[in-house]
C-alpha cells in the first residue's frame, strides 16, 4: 500500500496534541435507516463539513504543510475552492504566506472565503486542470511548498485520520460512502479500513475520472462539468488514489445531477445540514437506490463539505 495505517495513526496523534485548536473531532451522527428512508439498520453522517475551512481538506492540507519546510515564498496550491481554502486557513496557522489559483467554474462563495482567509487568488483557466498548470508555472518563479489537491501522500495520509477517527466514534461501519473528485478523501478512507469496511466510491456522472479509468484500465483525461465540478472537477483520477482504490475499492458509482440536487435539498430541509453538492452525492447513492445496503447494514455517510451559499438551498 502507498499509505499504511501507522502514519495515519502518528498524524492523528499530532493533530489531536498541538492542533487539536484547529483540526476539530468532528460529529458521527447515527440515525436509524428509515429517520433517513432508507432500509437498513443505521446511518451515521460524519459531519466533515464542520471541520476547518468547512471540509475534509484541512487533515491533508495542515499535514502537507508540516511535513515539509516551507520556504519564505510561502505555499502555494490549485484548488477548485476546498483545497485552496484549507491550504490559505494552514497557512495562516502557520504564519506563512499563500497563493490560490482557481478555476472559473469555482463558487464566489468559495472565492470569498479564501480572501477571508488572507490568501493571494488568482483565476488560472476554465478548469481545475488549466488552474493547475498555471499554479505549477507560478510555483517554479517563487519556489513556494506546492500543495496538491489530493495527489501526495501527506494529503491523503492526513485524509486518513477522518477514518481513523469514524472507527474510534462509532466502531467499524459495515459500508463507507465516500465522494470522489481527485481521489484525496477515498485514498485515506481505503488506506484506513482496507478490506475491513466496504468502501464505495461515488461520482457524478459528468465528472467521471475514477469509472472512466477503470473502464479504460488507467488513468485518463475526461470532461468535466455539472453540478458537482467545482469540488469533484479533476479531469484525471491522481495516481495515489488510482493504485489504492484498484487495491481497496470494489464499488465506483455514478450519480445524475438531478440525484445530487434532491439530496443536497433533502439534508437541509429534513435535518437542516447546509451542504454543497460533492458532500450530498452520499445520501444521493441511497436515495435512487444507486447503492441498495443490506437491512441488517450500518452504512457510513462521509458529508465532506460546507462551501456553498446559502441562498442555493432556498
Amino acid at each position: 500500500m502507498v499509505i499504511d495505517c501507522y502514519q495515519i495513526e502518528s498524524c492523528k496523534r499530532i493533530f489531536d496534541g498541538r492542533y487539536s485548536h484547529f483540526i476539530h473531532k468532528t460529529p458521527l451522527w447515527r440515525l436509524p435507516g428509515r429517520a433517513l428512508g432508507v432500509d437498513c439498520a443505521e446511518v451515521w453522517l460524519k459531519l466533515e463539513h464542520l471541520q476547518t475551512g468547512g471540509s475534509f481538506k484541512a487533515r491533508g492540507m495542515l499535514n502537507r504543510l508540516l511535513s515539509q519546510p516551507i520556504p519564505p515564498s510561502g505555499v502555494i496550491v490549485a484548488s477548485g475552492g476546498n483545497a485552496g481554502i484549507a491550504t490559505a486557513a494552514a497557512a495562516r496557522e502557520l504564519g506563512v504566506p499563500c497563493e490560490v489559483f482557481v478555476p472559473d467554474i469555482s463558487s464566489p462563495a468559495k472565492r470569498a472565503r479564501l480572501d477571508g482567509l488572507g490568501a493571494r487568488v488568482v483565476v488560472g483557466g476554465a478548469a481545475y486542470a488549466d488552474a493547475l498548470r498555471a499554479c505549477l508555472t507560478r510555483q517554479a518563479q517563487t519556489g513556494a511548498l506546492l500543495t496538491h489537491a489530493y495527489d501526495q501522500p501527506e494529503v491523503l495520509v492526513g485524509a486518513g485520520t477522518m477514518a481513523l477517527e469514524i472507527e474510534q466514534q462509532g466502531g467499524l461501519p459495515d459500508s463507507v460512502l465516500v465522494s470522489v473528485g481527485g481521489g484525496g478523501l477515498i485514498g485515506g478512507v481505503a488506506s484506513w479500513f482496507g478490506q475491513r469496511s466496504r468502501v464505495v466510491a461515488l461520482e457524478p456522472e459528468r465528472a467521471p475520472s475514477l469509472f472512466r479509468a477503470r473502464a479504460a484500465g488507467q488513468p485518463v483525461n475526461v470532461e468535466i462539468g455539472g453540478i458537482a465540478a467545482d469540488s469533484l472537477g479533476a479531469r484525471r483520477i491522481g495516481n495515489l488514489a488510482w493504485d489504492i482504490t484498484q487495491a481497496q475499492v470494489n464499488d465506483a458509482l455514478l450519480l445524475t445531477d438531478e440525484s445530487i440536487r434532491a439530496a443536497q435539498l433533502w439534508l437541509w430541509q429534513e435535518l437542516k445540514l447546509a451542504v454543497e453538492p460533492a458532500a450530498a452525492l452520499p445520501l444521493a447513492a441511497l436515495h435512487s437506490r444507486r447503492y441498495v445496503p443490506r437491512a441488517d447494514e450500518n452504512v457510513c455517510l462521509v458529508i465532506c463539505g460546507a462551501n456553498v451559499d446559502p441562498a442555493s438551498l432556498n
